[in-house]
């Protein structure tokens, strides 16, 4: 289990984006990350006991045929991945809704990246000073196949007058 974005904001060189820095069609590509049979297991084991995540002899009798990640797993990977290597958010990746589908499954050894698309930008008028940010990503194995998409409202910050 290894990413390979910044291990906290100190060593962070990416620019600090502001609702005025991310342009609707802005795109972007995140690092990567190794998902592992036993980081699938535990995460199972504590968030989503199903027999297809935590073993893989129950897997084989399943629907899935083989060990998967849990969605929830993917979904977390993403957050990182987002977090660590994705466009560096004034305030911070701050959720405001999302749509989430997998279609495909996450498998032991899978190399996952994110890449995704500003689709639109707009100030808030009740709040003064940020805005909503919709993003859709997709989480990508090494293959190019996509395991995961989200359409994400962000909540996001507006440059302020001195800067």
């Amino acid at each position: 289990m290894q990413s390979d974005g910044p291990t906290n904001a100190a060593e962070d060189q990416r620019p600090l984006l502001y609702l005025e820095d991310l342009p609707v069609g802005r795109r972007f590509v995140t690092g990567s990350y190794v998902m592992e049979a036993e980081a699938i297991k535990a995460f199972a084991s504590q968030f989503d006991p199903q027999p297809f995540h935590l073993s893989e002899e129950a897997a084989k009798a399943t629907l899935f045929g083989a060990l998967a990640a849990s969605g929830w797993h993917t979904a977390a990977v993403t957050m990182r991945l987002m977090v660590e290597s994705g466009p560096r958010l004034a305030g911070g990746v701050i959720g405001a809704g999302t749509e989430v589908k997998w279609p495909k499954p996450t498998r032991p050894g899978d190399v996952l990246h994110v890449e995704g698309e500003v689709l639109a930008v707009r100030a808030s008028q009740s709040r003064p000073g940020r805005g909503i940010l919709s993003m859709r990503s997709e989480t990508r194995n090494q293959h190019g196949d996509v395991v995961q998409t989200m359409t994400t409202d962000l909540i996001i910050l507006c440059r302020g007058p001195a800067e």
